[in-house]
This record gives structure tokens, C-alpha cells and sequence, in this order.
């Protein structure tokens, strides 16, 4: 249950605290104190959504905190071990703070989790009923949710386990989908991938050759002025032409000055001097018949380079940036061509598990409807039960199971293949008729706390709150309510806020929710009241203009007087 609850900055309230105890706790107040207030800070302390309109005007951030024990609760210590909490004593506290920059921070016995964590942490502890949930009865849709609800734990054991057949069928169930329509397309894919890699193959690309022909292509850039240099000076050195040859013609001077070098030092030197450049004209030829013969500036192997990066270039710009890229893509396209090639394989074998995981799935459907049935008949004289202790005696509650259409297959459903709707007869010989059609809101109120009735009988959550579940409820049916009330807070810690008097004076713990105008600014307070502002209150909601009326504080006195005997 919970122990104690503090707020800050909620709205029209700055600073409160509130303390609780065992059994039915009310709040009450004047229309507009800020009761919805209250109920607000509890939905965002369990998880709820985080408007940031609830943060009090003129401060940036707000935050809530409740603390519960729950030694005895099994469920929230597993969940405990599970987050390793190993501090765990049984107490849990939720913390909710919310900023107006959007930053949403949440607490679990003092670690920071998220609020997906916090929201769990929470449904195991307090189960809220707001005033407008009894419009889910209104929709056949979440009948099955009520229904259900109610099984035992062998019956909640079977919905796990058909909503795991449904899980292992619905991966299978998608995955045989998408194989069916790949394998319709799977011819025009196989040539085009077929065409794609036959190309790829051929160009037989490797890492690192673009870059190394882009620097040799940059060295035969200048490659032809090169060799045409280089040629000329050849030929012009040591052409075979000897009459056109330089070399010839040195070697001819020097023969020349040969026979003069016995005719003195003069002509000696002259003919040295020859014979030298002769040789080095000579080695010059050499070199330069070398290099017009070397590949660097073969002119063949120069077109081969500008050839080869076209093709890699044209393969960049329909596979990839680069080589790296290409082979990549490469490799991808020869999976997926090898996987359409082996897809008659993989069809049959995920064809076989899709009909054996469909199989398993009915099983257990087919059992989950006979349990289901069962469970509707027991919910239905449990429903019946509970209206007429609430004044409804003479309804007939019915859970109505859907036909299912002749020849058509239906689609597994997590929560097995059944289609439920409640109907109703609220007067004797009328025919039943589906809830939504009919019910009034008084019904509509009794009928879902019927249920929770129900819910606090069967075991669950510690604590329940109401707001404001006595919509559409006066006179002797208030009573009623109020009387039910009491009977599940024997066993369930319970908040509610109500208007009505009669479910105000049942309570054992009473807080009156004021607001008020303190200098510039609207404060709402709540308090716990004693027995003599319990009358004032009570006498309040009866019909008087400030509580002080004789008359309405004798009704309000005898009535919790009453109140006390019967809880």
C-alpha cells in the first residue's frame, strides 16, 4: 500500500504531503479545489504521460514522490531481483520529476531508470480508475481485456502461452510472406544480378589499382614531348647515317688530329681533347638509345592505362565511389543471387514451419475458447453477483461470443481467436443488448465497479484509486456504492475522490482539497480532517451552503456514525 505521497510545483500546488493508512481514504472538496489535481501527480508518479501543463506557472520543473510498502507483494520483490536492486526491503519509492525543456527524470528506490521501468515498477503496486475508464465499457474491444483479466493464474498461463505460439508463428508468419513475393520477382532479379556480376567479374577489379594507374597515367602525361626529344637526340648523336651522324664526324676529327700529334704539343691536345668527346658522345648515345627503348614511355602501354581506369571509372559510377566500394557490392550481389538461387529450398523449409507453427497456434487457441468459455460462465454469475449487491438485481449480464464465418480462416491474434461482447438486460423480459447500446451512466459506473470489485477479490495491486466513480449515481444507489466501497477496502488499501456524501461519510480517512488566493497567487492545500471537520464537510456535501446548518450537521453526524459501524 502506500505510505506517503509529496508534490512540488503540481499545478495550483506548491508544497504538499499527504500520509495514508489502511482502508477507505476520500477526498473531498468544492468543484474546481484542484481533486483532479491530486489524481493528476499520482498518474505521473506511476508512469503517466508527462504534460508539461502541469508544472506550476512561474517555475521550470515539478516532481512527485510516493512511497509504498510492499514486503508481502511477491511480484514487485521479483521485480526487484530482476532490476538488481539489492538493497530491496520492501519499501518502494517512485520519483517523477518533469522540467519545461522536456528533460523527464524517474527514480526507482533511488536508481534512475526509465519511465518504460518506473511504469512497471508501478502497475504491480497501484491499479488507478479514472473517471472516464468506465467508457472503455462502451467498446466492445476491450471486453475481452476485462474478461480475461479475471482468470486464474492457470488460465493467465495459457493466454502467455498462446501469445508466445501467436509471437513464433507471426515472425514465421512474415518472414514466409516476404520469401512468397521475393520469389514472384525472382527470375527478372537473378538476370539482372546475373548480367551485373558477369560484368564485375570480367572487369576483375583490385584494391589499391586505380590509384596505381592514376599515377602512372600522370607520368605519361608528358611522355610523347619525351620520347620525341629523346629520339631526335639520338639520331642526331649516333643515327646510322654517317654522313648525318655527330658522332661520325667527331670520330673523324679525331682520326684527323691523330696524324698531327707528333708534330707538336698543340695538335697532341687538340687530339685528346677529341678523342674524349668522342667517347662521351659515344656513352650519350647509348643512354639515350636506352631510354627511347625503355616501357616508360610506351605509347601502347600508356592507351592500356587511360583504357583500364575508363572501365574503372565506368564501374564506379554504377556500383560504387570506389574499388573498395565495388567489391563490396560485388560480394552482396553474389549473396543475394546465391540466396534467390537456393530460395525453392528455403520456401519449402519455412513453408513446413509456418504450417507446424499455425498448428501449434490453433492448439492452443482451441483451448484457450474452451477456457474462455468456462471462465464467461463464472463471470457472468460473478458480474450478476455484484450488480445486484449494488442495486441491479434484476440485470442480466451476458458475455456474448462471436460466430465465427463459415469457410473463413482467421488470422491468429495474440490473445487467441475469440471476438467477445458484453450484453445486457437491465429490466426483466427485455432482450439482451450490447452494453454500449443501452447502459446509462449510473450503469456504466456500477457495471465497472463491479469489476473492479471483482479484481480486488481475485488479489492484484495493493491499492486503488477511484476518480470520481460515482458519475451518475444519487439516492439509495449512492449508499450502495458506498457500502462496495467499504467491503473491497477491507482487503485493498483504496483512495477515491468523490463528490457523494455517502461513500464521504464510509471512509476512514477523509482529506478536503481547498484552494485559495494567498496575495498574487492561487494555492491548492489538502489535509486530513478530524471527526468535527469530517460533520462540516459531510454537512457541506448534503446541501449545506458552509456545513454550519443544525439540520445538515445532525445527517452528516448520524451518517458517519452508521458509516463507523458498518466498515
Amino acid at each position: 500500500m502506500i505510505i506517503s505521497m509529496r508534490m512540488h510545483n503540481i499545478a495550483l500546488i506548491e508544497d504538499l504531503t499527504l500520509e495514508f493508512g489502511e482502508g477507505l481514504h476520500v477526498m473531498t472538496g468544492e468543484t474546481g479545489a484542484g481533486k483532479s489535481i491530486v489524481v493528476d501527480a499520482v498518474n505521473l508518479v506511476l508512469g503517466g504521460r508527462a504534460d508539461r501543463d502541469l508544472i506550476r506557472t512561474g517555475t521550470d520543473k515539478a516532481w512527485v514522490e510516493a512511497v509504498f510498502e510492499a514486503a508481502d507483494n511477491r511480484e514487485v520483490a521479483e521485480w526487484a531481483a530482476a532490476q538488481s536492486l539489492e538493497d530491496f526491503d520492501g519499501t518502494v519509492t517512485l520519483y517523477r520529476e518533469i522540467t519545461r525543456t522536456g528533460r523527464n527524470l524517474c527514480r526507482v528506490c533511488g536508481v534512475v531508470m526509465p519511465v518504460s521501468q518506473l511504469r512497471e515498477a508501478a502497475a504491480l503496486l497501484m491499479d488507478v480508475h479514472g473517471q472516464h475508464e468506465g467508457q472503455f465499457l462502451m467498446n466492445s474491444q476491450f471486453h475481452l481485456l476485462f474478461l480475461d483479466a479475471a482468470g486464474g493464474e492457470d488460465y493467465q498461463a495459457l493466454l502467455s502461452r498462446v501469445d508466445e505460439a501467436y509471437q513464433a508463428f507471426i515472425v514465421n508468419h512474415r518472414q514466409y510472406g516476404r520469401l512468397v513475393r521475393e520469389n514472384e520477382k525472382k527470375e527478372y532479379r537473378m538476370e539482372s544480378l546475373r548480367k551485373s556480376l558477369e560484368e564485375l567479374k570480367k572487369a576483375k577489379l583490385k584494391p589499391g589499382e586505380e590509384e596505381s594507374l592514376a599515377a602512372e597515367k600522370a607520368r605519361f602525361r608528358h611522355s610523347e614531348k619525351i620520347a620525341t626529344a629523346v629520339q631526335t637526340a639520338h639520331q642526331a648523336i649516333s643515327a646510322s647515317d654517317d654522313n648525318a651522324s655527330v658522332l661520325s664526324r667527331v670520330k673523324e676529327a679525331m682520326n684527323a688530329l691523330r696524324n698531327l700529334a707528333n708534330l707538336g704539343e698543340p695538335y697532341e691536345s687538340l687530339a685528346q681533347r677529341c678523342e674524349s668527346s668522342y667517347y662521351e658522345l659515344e656513352e650519350l648515345g647509348y643512354e639515350l638509345s636506352s631510354l627511347a627503348e625503355s616501357d616508360e614511355f610506351d605509347p601502347a602501354r600508356a592507351e592500356y592505362v587511360e583504357t583500364r581506369l575508363d572501365l574503372i571509372r565506368r564501374m564506379e559510377r554504377k556500383y560504387g565511389d570506389t574499388i573498395p566500394d565495388i567489391l563490396a557490392e560485388q560480394e552482396r550481389m553474389q549473396e543475394e543471387y546465391d540466396n534467390y538461387a537456393s530460395m525453392d529450398q528455403q520456401l519449402a523449409v519455412i513453408g513446413a514451419e509456418h504450417k507446424r507453427l499455425l498448428h501449434a497456434y490453433r492448439s492452443l487457441a482451441r483451448e484457450l475458447t474452451v477456457a474462455r468459455h468456462d471462465l464467461a460462465e463464472a463471470f457472468e454469475r460473478n458480474m450478476m453477483s455484484q450488480l445486484k449487491d449494488l442495486g441491479m438485481g434484476n440485470t442480466v449480464f451476458k458475455v456474448s461470443f462471436a460466430l465465427r464465418p463459415e469457410g473463413k480462416v482467421l488470422m491468429p491474434q495474440s490473445v487467441g481467436d475469440d471476438v467477445i461482447e458484453f450484453m445486457i438486460s437491465p429490466n426483466p423480459g427485455e432482450p439482451l443488448k450490447p452494453l454500449s447500446k443501452i447502459a446509462s451512466g449510473g450503469e456504466l459506473s456500477r457495471l465497472m465497479l463491479a469489476i473492479k470489485s471483482l479484481e480486488a477479490e481475485k488479489g492484484g495491486v495493493g491499492t486503488m484509486v477511484f476518480d470520481e466513480i460515482d458519475t451518475g449515481i444519487s439516492g439509495r444507489m449512492a449508499q450502495v456504492v458506498a457500502e462496495k466501497m467499504a467491503i473491497i477496502a477491507r482487503n485493498r488499501q483504496v483512495i477515491c475522490v468523490t463528490h457523494l456524501p455517502q461513500i464521504a461519510a464510509m471512509a476512514a480517512h477523509q482529506y478536503l482539497v481547498e484552494k485559495r488566493v494567498e496575495g498574487e497567487r492561487t494555492n491548492t492545500s489538502v489535509r486530513c480532517l478530524d471527526h468535527t471537520e469530517r460533520i462540516g464537510e459531510v454537512a457541506r456535501m448534503l446541501g449545506g451552503a458552509d456545513g454550519s446548518e443544525d439540520s445538515a450537521r445532525s445527517h452528516a453526524a448520524h451518517m458517519l456514525e452508521v458509516a463507523g459501524q458498518q466498515r
